[in-house]
């Protein structure tokens, strides 16, 4: 069920802008590239925080859900789990498509579901153990790029739109340096956002995004970990 819903959320936005033309074409998929940036930018402060206690909560959510013995408990505790990460895949796949073709981002879509599904499967039988803290910052770093790639792109189609002045048009030029037509340009562009001439604009947002990606973000996590402790210790003992 909650696959079927993200798929909706994902082909929905596509047809969306697969309708639209010109200016309010370039608006929408500027406005889901910054959706993007934001759920992923959300979902790293939250695998931050969480990292130390994931397994432990939904461990403690499942019990919960056997011990009443009501089998909609134990689907409502798998589905709104699958569904917030499949909706945000959802929104990633969306914004992702605007910047490669629709095949390419089917075909990664679809081996990265089968890696997935394989590492859950190994998990299930023991056959690997995963250093949970570790994963999260690996992937927290690659999260990142993706994240400040997303967000210049929708500067740029914002730019492009009218809706944010073009202070510079191109800072710098290097298209001669990587072909438009490269694997190696196709993939920085789907992954990174790479634009081999990007604006003043441009420039300025993906630097803003790291200053606060690297600057703003660990002291939040550190915060909210701080206020979170407390309560942790608190339920710890009463249990």
């Amino acid at each position: 069920a909650a696959r079927a819903l993200c798929a909706l959320v994902a082909l929905g936005s596509q047809s969306i802008g697969a309708k639209l033309e010109g200016p309010a074409e370039q608006i929408f998929e500027g406005t889901m590239m910054l959706l993007a940036t934001l759920v992923l930018t959300w979902m790293i402060y939250w695998m931050k925080v969480q990292a130390r206690s994931l397994r432990g909560a939904l461990e403690s959510e499942l019990a919960q859900a056997l011990e009443t013995g009501s089998p909609r408990s134990l689907f409502a505790v798998t589905f709104f789990a699958v569904v917030r990460e499949g909706v945000e895949m959802a929104l990633l796949l969306a914004a992702t498509a605007f910047v490669t073709n629709g095949m390419d981002t089917l075909i990664g879509s679809l081996l990265g579901l089968g890696a997935a599904a394989l590492t859950g499967v190994l998990l299930y039988a023991s056959v690997v153990r995963l250093n949970i803290r570790m994963f999260f910052s690996v992937s927290s770093v690659l999260l990142l790029l993706f994240a400040a790639g997303l967000f210049a792109s929708s500067l740029h189609e914002f730019q492009e739109a009218g809706l944010l002045l073009t202070i510079q048009e191109h800072i710098w030029d290097v298209s001669r340096l990587l072909s438009a037509e490269s694997p190696i340009e196709q993939v920085l562009r789907a992954l990174f956002g790479y634009n081999p001439s990007p604006s003043l604009v441009e420039v300025i947002g993906y630097g803003g995004y790291w200053a606060f990606a690297l600057l703003a973000m660990p002291w939040l996590v550190e915060r909210r970990v701080r206020q979170r402790a407390p309560v942790a210790l608190a339920s710890g003992r009463s249990a």
